[in-house]
């Protein structure tokens, strides 16, 4: 039987998926990076550098295969701005790297750290004056260089970069749906406190030896960035509540971290603010990077559907038997065997998880990691094929089910993360900047405020984008 590939179906296909519920088959969902090049005879460079060869990349990979839904662009760095501001985190294809590589991350050594491990009181007091005054300055070779001119531009060149390549997303979106009928697969970006200070802040060496000597004021930082992790990723989400939030798990996994620190540190900070997701109707795709598999259980703490857990390291069979009567489960198809398997061995692979995964809740087909360019062509289209060939569900029709949006009809309580988070959204406040340039207004203040809030909350963008997307 022959599933409908049209656009309406296919979303209604993931959105079901993503309910926990049985729909006709299982979706297709590649979080394909770097593949998409090696697909369509682009280099790395090209879908790095050129964010529309990123976009054209991903629409004529749909063309090629009937997918559900697909990321905008997993290649999601955009180097152009990245060299604009001359970040010194990351090795730029053609430039810092070969051509034909992925854009690679740069950890400083924990001397060259971008915070210091004295500092934990400055980010605690004001995060987003921390960012702008200390961390910029010493991510970017041009904000925090000699040259004056650098200086001066180099903060106008990458807010209108972003400005730019956040605005193209809406378009390529629509695209997608009309050109290939292909669904957007995430909206919005979401890291957690603790992954933000090892990745961006101290490095993994510089946090691990904090949890050692100031462990308390870890916690703390943790607990100061929560309202405006929040905020951003409410704020970016997909205002109709349809595509997930993602979410990129990175260090509170073994062997990165004891179980203890997992509880105290980085689940603590992180539970909450899915909550809150989940009361707003928002979904949350735990991208769950490295093996979680002894935090199973702390997942089951939150809501029903309220995540959709993406297995990476973890065996797919025990994640789906502890967390499959709650959550939607995606993934699990081993890179290792998409880029150096045969097709056969894909093929086996592929169906072990569609034989048992999808008979205890509902599944979404995808590789374990994302994909890059070392993956085979030839097994993806495998992976592809058996998922259209063994994904159907025994008995089902063609009918889709819907996954019905959230009452929004009333209002919640608000949390006082919820209130904190809107707070974060203006740094200084109108009252404020007529005390600081003595402004006397002598016509519609709330107007003056209003306007003066929608500024602050560009800059709040600007830097907490530059924090969690670049």
């Amino acid at each position: 039987m022959e599933s409908s590939n049209d656009y309406s179906a296919r979303l209604a296909r993931y959105l079901t998926a993503m309910a926990n519920r049985q729909t006709d088959r299982v979706p297709f969902r590649p979080f394909a990076a770097e593949l998409t090049a090696t697909l369509t005879g682009r280099t790395c460079q090209q879908v790095t550098h050129d964010y529309h060869q990123a976009f054209e990349a991903v629409i004529d990979t749909c063309k090629m295969f009937q997918i559900d839904a697909i990321p905008a662009s997993m290649v999601y760095v955009w180097t152009g701005l990245t060299q604009s501001i001359g970040l010194k985190y990351y090795g730029i294809p053609g430039l810092d790297v070969p051509a034909e590589t992925g854009f690679q991350y740069l950890e400083p050594s924990e001397e060259d750290a971008f915070m210091k491990s004295d500092e934990y009181d400055e980010l605690i007091d004001d995060p987003t004056a921390f960012l702008y005054t200390k961390w910029l300055p010493r991510v970017s070779r041009k904000i925090g260089g000699e040259n004056e001119f650098d200086r001066t531009t180099a903060i106008v060149k990458a807010a209108s970069d972003m400005m730019e390549y956040f605005a193209a997303f809406g378009p390529h979106i629509e695209r997608m749906k009309t050109e290939v009928n292909t669904a957007s697969a995430i909206a919005g970006i979401f890291k957690a406190p603790f992954d933000i200070i090892a990745d961006k802040m101290r490095g993994y060496i510089g946090l691990t030896m904090d949890m050692f000597t100031q462990p308390d004021k870890v916690l703390k930082a943790c607990e100061a960035l929560m309202p405006h992790l929040c905020r951003v990723g409410l704020d970016s989400s997909d205002p109709n509540g349809l595509a997930p939030i993602g979410y990129w798990m990175h260090r509170g996994c073994k062997p990165f971290v004891s179980e203890g620190v997992f509880e105290s540190h980085y689940w603590s900070t992180v539970k909450p603010i899915i909550e809150e997701f989940a009361k707003a109707g928002r979904q949350t795709l735990f991208y769950a990077e490295g093996d979680w598999s002894m935090h199973l259980n702390s997942f089951r703490e939150l809501p029903d559907a309220s995540i959709i857990y993406h297995v990476d390291k973890s065996d797919i069979f025990e994640a789906s038997r502890v967390l499959s009567d709650k959550f939607c489960l995606s993934g699990g198809v081993s890179n290792m065997v998409l880029a150096y398997g045969t097709e056969e061995e894909t093929r086996k692979a592929c169906r072990e998880i569609l034989a048992t995964v999808p008979k205890n809740g509902a599944y979404i087909m995808d590789a374990s990691a994302i994909m890059q360019n070392e993956i085979s062509p030839a097994n993806f289209k495998a992976m592809y094929e058996t998922c259209m060939e063994f994904g159907a569900y025994s008995g089902s029709s063609n009918a889709v089910l819907e996954r019905p949006l959230p009452d929004r009809s009333q209002a919640l309580p608000k949390t006082q993360l919820l209130r904190d988070a809107e707070k974060a959204a203006v740094t200084k406040t109108w009252e404020r900047e007529k005390r600081d340039s003595n402004i006397s207004v002598c016509g519609d203040d709330a107007l003056c405020e209003r306007v003066w809030n929608k500024s602050e909350s560009y800059a709040q963008t600007f830097i907490w984008q530059m924090l969690l997307s670049f």
